[in-house]
């Protein structure tokens, strides 16, 4: 199972990637692997403001819909239109062509309150 170092982690295994005030969301590989095919993906609009822990949205695959946990708050700048037609992108590519939602970050101090690679790989087993 691929956990890349240079991202950070939530317990509910959503991943955040950080370039200065942008944050970009997603799955883990964990996540997209318990749940299956990914059939549909419900995300924010663009300008929605959300908040660390609570959800953003959902995502529906052949075994279980899930909520989809914000690992830092920020407003919705960008949306992966690409899921809307291809929600699989998940399954094949979960760390690259399949993110979900970029996000202008209000809090960077959010982001030190989130698992590095190794407390997450820990937390899978």
């Amino acid at each position: 199972m691929i956990i890349p170092d240079k991202l950070k982690y939530t317990s509910e295994h959503e991943w955040v990637a950080l370039d200065e005030d942008i944050a970009t969301f997603g799955i883990t590989e964990y996540a997209q692997g318990e749940l299956g095919d990914v059939v549909f993906v419900e995300l924010p609009a663009v300008g929605i403001k959300v908040k660390a822990l609570q959800p953003f949205g959902t995502i529906e695959a052949v075994k279980a819909v899930s909520e989809l946990f914000a690992p830092m708050s920020g407003e919705v700048a960008e949306i992966n239109k690409e899921l809307e037609t291809d929600p699989m992108l998940v399954n094949r590519d979960p760390y690259g062509q399949g993110w979900m939602v970029k996000v202008r970050i209000n809090d960077p101090g959010e982001w030190d309150r989130l698992l590095p690679a190794s407390e997450y790989s820990k937390l899978v087993g």
